[in-house]
């Protein structure tokens, strides 16, 4: 009832867009006019009406090229490996000289890893990229079977094998926890692709330090509530039809509400530079919106043990974890450098959740551990923006060149 319910929301507000889109562009050729500048209110209206729904395609990472050395470099995107549910892409370069090798781990939870778009973008200067580019669950068929915690971590090994030896781990928010379990497999395994680095930033390595609003809310209910009144089946339209997922727009909607005001603040704004012409900064403000309302749905099954193994029980923390029925230990860890990087105002993974992972790993030697608390930044301050770039950045490569 949950996904039917937003569908026919969603497909009774096609033909409204259409509208407002058609009555946008027949204004359009003089809402600049400056005697009729009085048609940019409604311009504007029209346009608010017409973005007023989400995507559920992956926006384009639009990185064509970045600059290396003194001349601007072509970028490619290049599928390496790909299942049912997930893609190792990679951004391959027109150079000559080897760089660093970056498995970038994005967070699977509600948003496409083009969220991560700025951070890629800063590391493809200097290091060799791959991201870990997640699929919409309703578009994977029944046939390719469950897609559960333990099948993410197990991506990560062959994605880590596939890439191979001496590749460093960048992993954002709540793949930090896989991270950090698929490295411990690996190691106790002595899998000559474990990582030569592991950076995890702001993730909930361990929930109960400091425990925020959306730790809050995991653990307020037990998991049965979760699943029987947040877990929706595909509709039959889509190619995943009759799987059992979390739907993307129940996701945006959790997290909206924590900010609602912020939100709400944000379109009034937006409305407002449209209808004084400042188009520029009305972009920006759209460019985030894009990012923002274009959801994926996640697996039942890896929604459902994520919130309860990673937010409820703290599993990883507690040494409770396994993989395949396996206990997963950090301390078998030796090799890999770990950087724990948070931010002094995330209010969705607050500060000493994700240090708590050099707790863990007691089996790495102290050269080869480093923590960073970036000042002045929230969540996503961490790993987008001018701070990101000029502050965290730089002890992210340094850490990665000195395991080179």
């Amino acid at each position: 009832m949950l996904y039917a319910a937003y569908q026919t929301h969603s497909d009774i507000m096609v033909p409204v867009r259409s509208w407002a889109l058609a009555g946008l562009s027949a204004l359009a050729p003089w809402a600049n006019s400056e005697e009729l500048r009085h048609l940019r209110n409604l311009t504007a209206a029209y346009e608010l009406i017409a973005r007023a729904g989400l995507t559920h395609v992956r926006p384009p990472y639009g990185i064509t090229s970045v600059r290396a050395g003194n001349r601007d470099v072509a970028i490619t995107e290049e599928a390496v490996a790909s299942t049912a549910f997930g893609t190792l892409l990679h951004f391959a370069k027109d150079i000559q000289v080897a760089q660093p090798r970056v498995l970038v781990v994005a967070p699977l939870s509600g948003h496409f890893a083009t969220l991560l778009r700025s951070l890629v973008r800063t590391l493809l200067v200097e290091h060799d990229v791959c991201i870990t580019d997640w699929h919409n669950a309703r578009d994977a068929g029944m046939e390719h079977g469950r897609f559960g915690f333990d099948d993410y971590v197990e991506h990560l090994i062959q994605w880590l094998e596939k890439m191979g030896p001496g590749t460093h781990v960048v992993a954002v928010c709540q793949p930090c926890v896989q991270v950090l379990a698929a490295t411990a497999v690996m190691a106790e395994g002595r899998n000559p692709a474990q990582p030569r680095s592991m950076t995890l930033m702001a993730g909930p390595i361990d929930t109960r330090v400091n425990p925020t609003k959306v730790n809050a809310l995991a653990t307020s209910k037990p998991i049965e509530w979760f699943e029987q009144n947040l877990i929706a089946e595909v509709p039959a339209r889509y190619a995943g039809a009759g799987r059992r997922a979390y739907p993307g727009f129940v996701q945006l909607a959790a997290f909206m509400s924590m900010n609602i005001d912020r939100h709400r603040k944000a379109h009034m704004e937006l409305y407002e530079s449209l209808a004084k012409g400042e188009l520029e900064k009305a972009q920006v403000t759209k460019d985030f919106y894009d990012e923002y309302f274009a959801v994926l749905d996640l697996s039942a099954e890896f929604y459902l043990e994520t919130v309860q193994w990673v937010f409820q029980e703290a599993r990883l923390a507690k040494g409770e974890l396994t993989h395949r029925g396996r206990r997963v230990d950090p301390n078998a860890i030796r090799r890999t450098a770990l950087l724990t990087v948070e931010g002094e105002r995330d209010d969705i993974c607050s500060m000493g959740q994700t240090s708590a992972a050099h707790d863990l790993c007691n089996g790495l030697k102290p050269y080869l551990r480093r923590h960073h608390m970036q000042a002045g930044v929230g969540h996503y301050g961490v790993f987008s923006g001018k701070r990101w770039e000029t502050q965290v950045y730089p002890i992210v490569r340094n850490m990665i060149l000195a395991n080179e």
